[in-house]
């Protein structure tokens, strides 16, 4: 009894506090003829008498609907929930009539981040951006506005929907989306056109919240982390062919040929008697493997006549990545990372195999974006390369890369080369024995000059030459700019800890994307198209991070500011 009376107190509440505009309305007549109903009645019932209050109970309930159904012609339809038992929360009936807000943009709070992705694009210049029919045609159909279509990738990627078909389906069904595009409801073809004709704008709406980002202080601006990996493209394995493949697969194909024709000589005489039909299987192999062999050589000879290495069939821009990258078929993606919130500040796609020679390409526009004289870039061993270095520090780089152990030397046990000290003064190296090796011969390597140290007289008497090589004497090459890899040994020496700050960096961002963003694989093709993609899943990241640091209010009030 206490609950039906405070339920009506509620309504009396709920009634007092009506909007000027909702008092005349139908459902609030119904509140008003249920807040008459007199319960005073029921107060005397003994709750021990459990079939009375049953009745009670429900004769209150049955009036209630009454004096509702008087009053709005409808009858509620809710479950109702006994005051004396257990029973489950239980809601209304799927015809029933419900009082909902008048306008969808109730239904969005101010602090949904969606409310930030459409004043973000609405302050953009999508015509500098490289979006294309921002201005609309005087004559024609009208289309949609390229700004609605972006605020839909912007949501689906930011909410790990990818799919132009997922997308049109949002449209229908999420309220947000409903609210975003204002009950606008394109088709998928629609979307997926306009990802694609718009490929190359999309790198611009990057940079321009990597710009807002730094208005807001959240780059610290002293280092970077730049690393790289490797995302599945649209072609199966068995789709790509490199040279040595191609070669491989021709000379296997003229050997089954060769079988194929010798065995057809010799079966000639005897399948005559039985009709051919042996004879015919093996004209129909023999057709059907020539054929392949063409196809072959057509590859090989477009290989050679582009320059190229690989050749993929579906994704002709894809390319097959290092085995230890666990990506048969892919691209490279590389990222310049702040160490301040890990976020990203430069992010490219190419379709080269391994990072050497990336480092520069990579940093270098990160610094120019920070606007900042230099800055530490940190990286793996896989990047380090003598001329891609030596271009950091030209560049207002100051590169942290660890030097890799490689080469016969090392593969076979002897004494490595930085273990060999170069003495700058003298132009000469100080082997592990204590003898000086002098240049003894130049050459050229990767258009860089190489200069040769060796003492072939010191190498022929000393105890460590087992330990240093099986040769005559050992021979310690230099390069052009290895003077640069002196200066960034000293400076890793001195900072030890660099390295691992450079993994706590990237594996946040490259985790994020592949584990929770699901981006372990592309949904286009070619280059350009693959580039537009990730460009809006950097952003994505970059989006629900800092709204994490420093909400939507504080994010939508740098929008209104710029």
């Amino acid at each position: 009894m206490a609950e039906l009376i405070n339920l009506q107190e509620d309504f009396r509440a709920w009634l007092d506090s009506l909007p000027h505009n909702l008092a005349e309305r139908v459902t609030a007549d119904a509140l008003r003829a249920v807040c008459a109903i007199d319960l005073s009645e029921l107060e005397s019932v003994d709750p021990a008498a459990r079939s009375r209050t049953d009745r009670q109970h429900d004769w209150c309930i049955t009036e209630a609907d009454r004096a509702k159904t008087r009053a709005t012609g409808f009858t509620n339809r809710r479950r109702h929930i006994r005051i004396g038992g257990m029973a489950h929360i239980s809601g209304f009936e799927r015809d029933q009539l419900l009082l909902l807000p008048e306008a969808v943009d109730d239904y969005v709070g101010s602090d949904n981040p969606v409310r930030f992705i459409d004043a973000f694009v609405e302050g953009l210049d999508l015509v500098a951006a490289g979006f294309g029919r921002v201005q609309p045609k005087a004559t024609g159909r009208p289309g949609y506005a390229p700004g609605d279509l972006l605020k839909l990738y912007i949501y689906g990627y930011f909410n790990r929907v990818r799919s132009s078909r997922r997308l049109e389906a949002e449209c229908h069904r999420n309220i947000e989306v409903i609210w975003l595009l204002r009950t606008l409801k394109p088709d998928f073809k629609t979307i997926a056109d306009f990802r694609a004709d718009n490929r190359a704008a999309f790198k611009a709406v990057f940079r321009q919240f990597t710009l807002l980002c730094k208005r807001l202080d959240l780059f610290g601006r002293e280092l970077l982390a730049v690393d790289g990996t490797r995302i599945k493209a649209v072609n199966n394995k068995d789709r790509n062919f490199t040279r040595n493949s191609l070669e491989t697969f021709i000379k296997q194909a003229d050997e089954r040929l060769a079988d194929y024709l010798a065995r057809l000589d010799e079966g000639d005489a005897a399948e005559q008697a039985t009709g051919g039909a042996r004879v015919k299987n093996l004209a129909e192999k023999i057709a059907a493997l020539s054929k392949k062999r063409g196809r072959y050589d057509a590859m090989l000879k477009q290989l050679e006549r582009t320059g190229e290495d690989q050749i993929s069939l579906t994704d002709p821009d894809s390319r097959a990545m290092a085995a230890h990258t666990k990506v048969d078929v892919g691209y490279n993606v590389q990222i310049a990372v702040d160490a301040k919130h890990n976020l990203i500040v430069e992010q490219e796609v190419t379709n080269q195999v391994v990072d050497m020679g990336l480092l520069q390409a990579t940093a270098e526009p990160a610094r120019e974006i920070l606007e900042v004289e230099r800055i530490d870039v940190v990286a793996d061993k896989g990047y380090f390369k003598t001329e891609d270095i030596a271009a950091c520090e030209q560049a207002g780089l100051t590169p942290y890369v660890p030097r890799p152990q490689r080469g016969s030397s090392v593969n076979k046990g002897f004494f490595r080369k930085d273990e060999f000290r170069y003495d700058a003064d003298r132009d000469a190296y100080v082997c592990p024995g204590g003898h000086e090796l002098k240049p003894f011969r130049f050459g050229n390597l990767r258009e860089m000059t190489k200069t040769d140290y060796a003492n072939p007289a010191a190498c022929r008497d000393c105890l460590l030459r087992p330990r240093c090589t099986d040769a005559g004497y050992r021979v310690v090459s230099r390069l052009e700019h290895e003077d640069a890899l002196d200066r960034m040994a000293a400076r890793l020496k001195a900072r030890p800890d660099i390295l691992d700050r450079r993994r706590e960096m990237v594996e946040h961002p490259f985790g994020s994307i592949k584990q929770w963003m699901y981006q372990g694989a592309f949904l286009m093709r070619r280059l350009e198209k693959v580039r537009a993609e990730f460009s809006l899943t950097a952003l994505a990241y970059n989006l629900r991070r800092v709204i994490n640091i420093l909400g939507v209010d504080k994010m939508m009030a740098a929008v209104a500011a710029a």
